[in-house]
């Protein structure tokens, strides 16, 4: 009777610790692509991505280099002080986006343009995405909020 119920909780196990390997298998293999990197201009330039990999990029939309194009189209540059990457974008921006402002994009980067598919500003007269915060400040260009 004993080797029974032992060898029921052998299976048991067995079957459970299956059960987990699978199951982590596939959300590993759900979240493949729903993993964007971040990277700053200087990255961008230095270790150009694949032309179909997708990643975020941000910093300061460059001043002067906003251009609005044939239909929704919008082009700009983004620096994070020490490279810039052009920017071109179809559809509706942010109200708060705007010349020397903190900026989010998602997209891919074909070798000469950085195409984005999603656009985000900062929120407020002080918040900036902390990624840039964080890639402003290794370039050391970073300037903090006036305090009010």
């Amino acid at each position: 009777m004993k080797s029974l119920k032992k060898k029921r909780r052998i299976q048991v196990v067995a079957v459970a610790a299956v059960a987990l390997v699978l199951s982590t298998g596939l959300i590993g293999y759900a979240m493949r692509d729903g993993i964007n990197l971040f990277r700053s201009p200087t990255e961008v330039m230095a270790a150009p991505p694949g032309p179909g990999e997708v990643f975020r990029i941000g910093g300061l939309v460059e001043i002067g280099s906003l251009e609005r194009g044939v239909g929704s189209e919008v082009r700009f540059h983004v620096t994070d002080g020490g490279t810039s990457v052009p920017v071109s974008y179809v559809g509706v921006l942010p109200d708060l986006f705007g010349e020397d402002q903190g900026m989010v994009g998602l997209g891919s980067y074909d070798g000469a343009t950085f195409r984005a598919t999603e656009i985000l500003a900062k929120h407020d007269e002080s918040y900036m995405p902390k990624e840039v915060v964080e890639a402003l400040k290794e370039q050391g260009v970073y300037r903090e909020p006036d305090a009010q």
